[in-house]
């Protein structure tokens, strides 16, 4: 039996709780660090604890900010009547490298996977159908004291999920229970991507972007 390292093999068990790290490659980190970057293993120690201590949820938007408020909800300059719903702070953090939105976000840090017991409540809609029409939510659950930007009414609710099984079932869910409220709820496009070629591009999105054409 193999007699355990200790500190060591906690490194790697922890290393492997990042996305996509297997033992294999986590083992590699942790002996790495260990052995040729000390100074960079306690550097990376400082700077997860520092951020786990003063990383929240944002009380309006639910992304990950510093402060009660993110700078985007704070940011009067932005389209309050354009809501644009992802999945995760880092589905947000893309949209806003492209510079073409200039509304507010709602993260649902996560999508609806009943498989995995994630559910309505666990990524928050509920939240979301009260920052959309709080008259429409329900009370036991809404948060009426959280800090809300602005109070000006939504527009326009776009639905920026993912386009896997998953982020679809997603969006048709909200976008079904979004029907009778007043606002109009959209879905992002997808099509062939810019500078490529069609003898390459897979044969769905091709099919959905002849059904979309305009």
């Amino acid at each position: 039996m193999a007699k355990s390292n200790g500190a060591l093999d906690l490194l790697t068990v922890a290393l492997q709780r990042l996305p996509g790290v297997g033992a294999k490659s986590a083992s590699r980190m942790a002996f790495y660090l260990m052995q040729q970057d000390l100074e960079g293993a306690r550097h990376i120690a400082r700077a997860l604890e520092d951020a786990a201590a003063r990383i929240r949820h944002c009380a309006c938007c639910y992304t990950l900010t510093e402060e009660l408020v993110c700078a985007t909800c704070t940011d009067v300059s932005r389209d309050a009547t354009q809501l644009c719903v992802v999945e995760t702070p880092a589905d947000q953090a893309a949209l806003e490298r492209t510079g073409a939105f200039k509304g507010l976000y709602f993260v649902l840090m996560g999508r609806l996977s009943p498989l995995d017991g994630v559910g309505p409540k666990e990524i928050g809609l509920r939240r979301l159908f009260d920052r959309v029409a709080p008259q429409h939510a329900d009370t036991d659950d809404a948060q009426t004291d959280s800090p809300i930007h602005t109070r000006v009414p939504i527009d326009e609710v776009i639905l920026a999920t993912n386009f896997t099984a998953e982020g679809e079932a997603t969006a048709h869910v909200i976008a079904q229970a979004m029907k009778d409220l007043p606002v109009r709820v959209t879905r992002l496009s997808r099509g062939v991507p810019v500078g490529s070629e069609l003898e390459y591009v897979d044969l769905g999105t091709i099919a959905h972007s002849l059904l979309a054409r305009r």
